[in-house]
Parts: C-alpha cells; sequence; structure tokens
C-alpha cells in the first residue's frame, strides 16, 4: 500500500506523462463496478431460473421402468409412454424405435447422433454461469482497488490542506465502502458456481439414462433378431 500512497499523494507534475492518465482513470467512482456486478448476478439469475424450467420440462421421470419394459420387448408400449414427451431420453427412444426395423447396428448409430444433438440444448448458457463464477471475484476485487487508489487520493488532498483528525476517518470510510465491491462479487460468484455445478451434474445424470435407455433398446432388438 505504500507505493499506492504515494502515488495518490504527489502532484501531477511530480509524475510521469502514463502515470498522470491512469491515474486520472482510475480516480473514478468504483460505483459502476457495483452496477455492472448487479446486472451480471440478474442475468444468472434468470438464467439459473429458466435452466430450472428446462431440465425440469425435459426428462422422463419412468426411465427405470421404460429401460425394464425395453429388456422385456415391450416395444409399442414404450412407444405409446413416450407420446408427446420432451427432452433427451425421449428423443433417443423415439428415434431409435422409429428405425427398429433397419438392425440394432443403425439404431445405435440414430442413438448415438440424436445425443450428440440433445446434449448441446443442455449445456446452454451453463458457460456463462461458469465464467461468471470464476470472474466475479476478480471483477468486484478491480471495484476494490479503484475505491481504495480514490481513498488515498482524498487522504493525500486533506493532508496537504492540513485536515487532521479527519484524515483517518476519511481513509477508513474510503477503504471500508472500496472493500464493498470485492463483497458483491463474492455474492455473485457464489450461487453462480453452485448452479453451474448442479446443472453440470443434472445434466451427466440425464445423459447416463438416455445411455441406458438406448442400450436396452439396442439389446432388445438384437435378442429378438437372434
Amino acid at each position: 500500500m505504500p507505493s499506492i500512497a504515494v502515488l495518490a499523494q504527489a502532484h501531477p507534475e511530480q509524475l510521469g506523462w502514463l502515470s498522470s492518465k491512469l491515474l486520472g482513470v482510475t480516480l473514478t467512482s468504483a460505483e459502476w463496478v457495483l452496477w455492472v456486478l448487479v446486472c451480471l448476478s440478474v442475468l444468472s439469475i434468470a438464467i439459473m431460473l429458466e435452466r430450472t424450467v428446462y431440465f425440469a420440462r425435459h426428462r422422463l421421470p419412468d426411465s427405470e421402468a421404460l429401460s425394464v419394459r425395453l429388456s422385456r420387448g415391450e416395444l409399442d408400449a414404450v412407444k405409446a409412454a413416450i407420446q408427446g414427451r420432451q427432452g433427451m431420453e425421449a428423443a433417443i427412444l423415439r428415434e431409435g424405435l422409429a428405425c427398429a426395423d433397419q438392425g440394432a447396428d443403425t439404431v445405435e448409430q440414430v442413438i448415438a447422433s440424436t445425443l450428440s444433438r440433445e446434449r448441446p440444448r443442455y449445456e446452454r448458457f451453463l458457460s456463462y454461469l461458469g465464467t461468471l463464477g470464476n470472474n466475479a471475484p476478480f471483477i468486484g476485487l478491480f471495484g476494490t482497488v479503484l475505491g481504495i487508489i480514490k481513498a488515498f487520493n482524498d487522504l493525500g488532498k486533506m493532508n496537504a490542506q492540513g485536515g487532521g483528525g479527519a484524515m483517518q476517518q476519511t481513509a477508513m470510510a474510503g477503504i471500508s465502502e472500496a472493500l464493498v465491491a470485492t463483497a458483491v462479487g463474492l455474492a455473485v460468484a457464489i450461487p453462480a458456481v453452485v448452479a453451474f455445478n448442479v446443472f453440470s451434474r443434472q445434466l451427466k445424470t440425464l445423459t447416463s439414462r438416455a445411455n441406458a435407455l438406448g442400450h436396452a433398446l439396442v439389446g432388445s432388438l438384437r435378442s429378438e433378431a437372434r
């Protein structure tokens, strides 16, 4: 911190050209950083709600029972059960059953193709949550640095004017205000990281269940072909 204090208290003519320009930019209020974090937080909450609804609507609650039916060869019953259903699991079964008469090898390729097509729909916006969770603390830290520089600059001005006892109060108030940006950055990052991990885990579970249904369908078709 001593170097910051010296820089803040130095007169513009004592600084280099680049240092003077950078100091002039950084002496702006750090409140705009807080607004950036608030906007990012609102967007992340909207994404969390949208992904929660999407994951809830695009899944089969009875995939285990369908897997048992597939192993028994009840293909017509499975086709009726997934009628009107959406999601990765339903799409794999629907498209796999549609080409069941072409053989198990063809169905296996169709299942792999469908899985590759459906998975990105679940991953949508998850990269935003991961990126925000990793970088929001740094944005908050940036606001804190700006606030501390401004606090030391104000401290230097009061010292030049002989502020006396008000100097310490001014410095502490400015630094405490600057630390708010770091706290807000952490408050934005933590929910984003938690949501990213939860959705990634749900996607992994859905992918495993979809693969299990696909293997059950292929196994049923191969057993019938023998």
